[in-house]
């Protein structure tokens, strides 16, 4: 790996590259009531693609960079037990990528449960067709899958995008056509390349950097809400993560909670947990908000 393109994978994987306002950090959060229950297993669907899967997607990227992450130091078989814990708590939506290091961990579950019960969401770091297309031969080996569900861009960061990856994006269309993925998009971490994928009609799933605080997102909430509504408009698939805000929320979760689940435009949202208990807990917190 090129040394740019090592710190700019480092810099996503640390959020150095986005918006942080400690006084948001610092306010204390007056949210009203939900007006409905919601539970992590409720199916919901991803945009206008069809995909139909669980509120919550067990995430695998807590500091992934350099194909390692806090979830995939649990090892193989640690990680892939508690996909199926999640699993047996309802949960069918596995969010993975390369940076992560997490495609073995998620074949490793798929040989348990049927296929066509999860959703599998990957991300390549590929920014020429080539590499794109080596990236899906590569990716579908490692996962154990024909096919994989959801792949997007990761971590895109120039307004200038649609453009000067114009290359990767026909390469993923090419795969959908071919059913090798069944929708493609992107993972956005600078408001210009999030209003960018917004504007986009290639994009049919976005995974998007959404709190109540601003931790590790590309501006303040208020702004990054205004996208969302336009990318709902637009009738995409809407992903959150970094609904606990990289931890900074970790003694908050019941008002991050309420926070993402309060605004009515995520489809869906991810989050990383390192344990049984951890994931059952969240779990517990939702169905409780």
């Amino acid at each position: 790996m090129k040394r740019r393109e090592f710190l700019h994978r480092t810099a996503c994987a640390a959020g150095a590259l986005s918006f942080h306002a400690s006084a948001f950090a610092r306010r204390a959060l007056t949210l009203a009531p939900l007006s409905r229950k919601f539970n992590a297993s409720d199916t919901v669907t991803l945009g206008k693609t069809g995909i139909q899967t669980s509120r919550l997607a067990m995430g695998t990227g807590t500091v992934g960079v350099g194909h390692h992450s806090h979830q995939t130091a649990l090892g193989v078989k640690g990680l892939s037990d508690l996909f199926l814990n999640g699993y047996d708590h309802g949960l069918r939506f596995f969010d993975s990528a390369d940076s992560y290091g997490s495609h073995p961990h998620v074949a490793e579950a798929l040989k348990h449960v049927p296929r066509d019960k999860v959703t599998v969401l990957t991300k390549t770091w590929a920014r020429d067709a080539d590499s794109a297309r080596v990236d899906l031969d590569r990716f579908r080996r490692e996962l154990g899958t024909d096919h994989i569900d959801v792949c997007l861009m990761h971590c895109l960061t120039e307004g200038d995008w649609t453009d000067r990856y114009k290359g990767v994006m026909d390469v993923l269309s090419e795969a959908k056509e071919k059913g090798i993925i069944r929708a493609h998009g992107c993972s956005c971490h600078s408001l210009e390349a999030l209003r960018t994928a917004t504007k986009s009609s290639w994009v049919e799933v976005h995974l998007v950097r959404i709190n109540p605080v601003g931790a590790f997102m590309d501006s303040d909430p208020s702004t990054v809400v205004s996208v969302i509504r336009e990318m709902r408009s637009a009738g995409k698939g809407i992903i959150g993560m970094k609904i606990l805000g990289q931890g900074e929320l970790r003694n908050r979760q019941d008002e991050a909670l309420n926070f993402a689940l309060g605004l009515n435009l995520l489809d869906a949202f991810t989050s990383g947990a390192e344990s049984k208990s951890e994931q059952e807990d969240l779990v517990r917190r939702i169905a409780a908000a």
